[in-house]
């Protein structure tokens, strides 16, 4: 079954995606990308109730959680450069995550977070 996509449920999507990375997202093809951008983007980032800075906390801490460390450089570049979380709240949620998830994955943390920071900083 081939995803049915909706030009307004898409362009909402892609606009919401640009807000959370901080960067324009090129519109792609497949299914994959259709269900990410018009269901993800376009309504369960868009529902009421949770601020941009909540959803980015949960993020943050199920990253951590699973361990993928790919997309959650791309978080915390983008939530410093947004101002949706600044150099304290990170290093804040570096300790408490350590409490939760395990010191190990805290001291991987960590480090993501003084890379993210210093990247920032010297960005401007």
């Amino acid at each position: 079954m081939a995803f049915e996509s909706d030009p307004d449920k898409r362009r909402a999507g892609l606009a919401k995606m640009a807000e959370v990375y901080g960067w324009d997202v090129a519109d792609g093809d497949g299914d994959f990308f259709g269900y990410t951008v018009e269901h993800l983007f376009g309504d369960v980032w868009e529902r009421p109730g949770l601020s941009l800075r909540d959803r980015r906390l949960l993020l943050i801490g199920l990253m951590v959680a699973e361990g993928l460390d790919d997309t959650l450089g791309i978080q915390l570049d983008s939530c410093l450069a947004k101002g949706d979380l600044g150099a304290e709240d990170l290093r804040e949620i570096v300790i408490f995550l350590a409490h939760y998830a395990g010191w190990p994955k805290a001291a991987g943390l960590n480090t993501m977070v003084e890379q993210a920071i210093a990247r920032h900083e010297s960005a401007g």
